[in-house]
């Protein structure tokens, strides 16, 4: 198979069973994945491993398919398990709904030399030859499915230089970026959380011969987390532990804070968490933080500004990727003067207000609830890396208006009032002046979030985004009351902005 090769040494059954695990922490839906080897090499304790990890369940029960051809399995993604030996003719391929099996998942194939011509040239072949006492995986292949295996075996690696290399992984979650999270575990020893964070891809140009990202000052490397990690920490902020860190590779073994989040049994939000989040904002408002931090290994990050540039960046996803989706046309070029113009006049009314530390998606997601702990120890923060100098009010409004949980107006305004009373209880407060940009950043984040999930549906095939739609309209809509933002809300509502579509 044309492509790179990778060579990983097997000692033993355990770190053949191991690779399988890191195979499996790399698989997509669409990937297809080919086992070579004479009987007796491990193929059987690869795919067992490998399907137990997607599955999360190490007792299942996972049978050779040398008579049934074919085993098929629903884990995190679902997975099918095709053995090729008895295969008469490639042609049966067809006939055992190949096809369909790699349109629904990932693809595992035994003896995948009885259908050479019919396999995609994506896929990647992982041959276990014998060497010396132990044995050899020779792993070859091309495209993404490979560089993420490849990726995942780094951090393997990763592990073994911090002393986990024994590791249980299993993954733990991602977000709308392209980093990933995973738990690992080792008798006698605290679960940690693996980050996996890759350098950003920065994209085409889109305006001023800048990408999206350069313009919207989102982090490109694991250092931003690292530098703002620890400034948190000496600040008071209980963030993660870093453990270890490859910030080159974009690896870092972190502290496991928990996984109790901000919503009761019913799916519910928890008022008095979100006013403690709230408090603990307060708290953070009422103190200065360096531009410039650092990163260690002898490096800095300084943290940039959220300027007018980003904001409108941001706020033009709703009309690049929302407008098109509802009206079934790009936006005219009329219709983005007008929402350039109603946004430059509320970006003019934030000259002199409060500017600090914005950690930009402060919200339940990256929260963590921990009700041992006292007072504003009791938040754990997870997620930062994209943090800028900007208004105080953004991060109250991506908390008080979270965008994947449906907080009612009664706990918004909860929420509100816990943040206020914390910040005059600490000494001088424009409350009036707060209000207005909460507002602001409210509607300005609300739009971008349309424009974002919408894209991750029609962009990145991620659908799923699409169900919080409505919230985030009607969040919109309660930001667009402050009478500041009369003229916004006219525009809005003169296009159809804030109708329910569905899409």
């Amino acid at each position: 198979m044309a492509g790179l090769v990778l060579e990983h040494v097997l000692a033993d059954e355990a770190r053949t069973a191991r690779l399988g695990e890191d195979l499996a922490l790399s698989l997509r839906a669409g990937d297809v994945l080919l086992l070579k080897g004479d009987l007796g090499a491990g193929k059987s304790t690869l795919a067992r491993a490998l399907i137990r990890t997607l599955a999360d369940n190490a007792e299942l029960d996972v049978p050779s398919p040398t008579f049934t051809l074919v085993q098929s399995y629903e884990t995190r993604i679902p997975v099918h398990h095709f053995d090729l030996y008895r295969l008469s003719s490639a042609a049966e391929l067809d006939e055992l709904g190949f096809d369909e099996a790699l349109a629904q998942g990932a693809v595992l194939v035994e003896w995948p030399e009885r259908a050479e011509g019919h396999l995609p040239k994506t896929a990647i072949l992982v041959e276990l030859v014998q060497h010396g006492e132990g044995r050899l995986a020779r792993l070859s292949g091309q495209g993404a499915a490979f560089d993420r295996a490849a990726r995942s075996l780094a951090m393997r690696d990763f592990l073994e230089h911090a002393g986990w290399g024994e590791a249980r992984r299993r993954h733990f979650t991602g977000d709308a970026s392209a980093r990933s999270y995973e738990i690992v575990s080792l008798a006698g020893r605290d679960q940690q959380v693996l980050m996996n964070s890759p350098r950003l891809v920065l994209g085409p140009a889109v305006r001023d011969g800048k990408p999206y990202a350069e313009i919207a000052h989102t982090a490109q490397s694991v250092s931003a987390f690292v530098a703002i990690d620890r400034a948190l920490k000496a600040g008071g902020v209980s963030v993660p532990e870093i453990h270890a860190e490859d910030q080159d590779k974009g690896f870092l073994l972190l502290e496991h804070l928990g996984s109790e989040g901000f919503l009761g049994k019913d799916g519910e939000p928890i008022a008095e968490r979100y006013a403690a989040a709230a408090e603990l904002l307060a708290m953070m408002h009422g103190r200065a933080w360096p531009k410039r931090m650092e990163a260690g290994q002898g490096g800095f990050h300084d943290v940039p500004p959220f300027d007018r540039d980003a904001m409108m960046i941001e706020a033009d996803l709703l009309v690049d990727w929302y407008v098109p989706a509802i009206s079934g046309s790009p936006a005219s070029d009329g219709l983005r003067a007008g929402y350039h113009n109603a946004w430059n006049a509320l970006f003019d009314r934030l000259r002199g207000r409060e500017y600090t530390l914005m950690l930009r998606d402060f919200h339940s997601p990256n929260i963590i609830w921990r009700a041992d702990r006292n007072g504003h120890d009791r938040l754990g923060i997870v997620d930062f890396q994209d943090a800028l100098i900007g208004p105080s009010a953004y991060d109250v409004a991506s908390l008080a208006m979270d965008a994947r949980v449906t907080v009612s107006p009664v706990i918004e305004k909860r929420t509100l009032d816990a943040y206020v009373a914390a910040r005059h209880a600490a000494g001088a407060f424009d409350e009036a002046g707060f209000l207005e940009t909460y507002a602001i950043m409210a509607a300005q984040r609300n739009s971008k979030i349309l424009g974002i999930f919408v894209r991750l549906h029609k962009r990145d095939g991620k659908p799923d985004y699409l169900k919080h739609l409505p919230r985030i309209r009607d969040y919109l809509r309660r930001a667009l009351v402050h009478p500041t933002l009369a003229g916004l809300r006219d525009f809005y509502s003169d296009n159809g902005l804030l109708e329910e579509r569905a899409l």
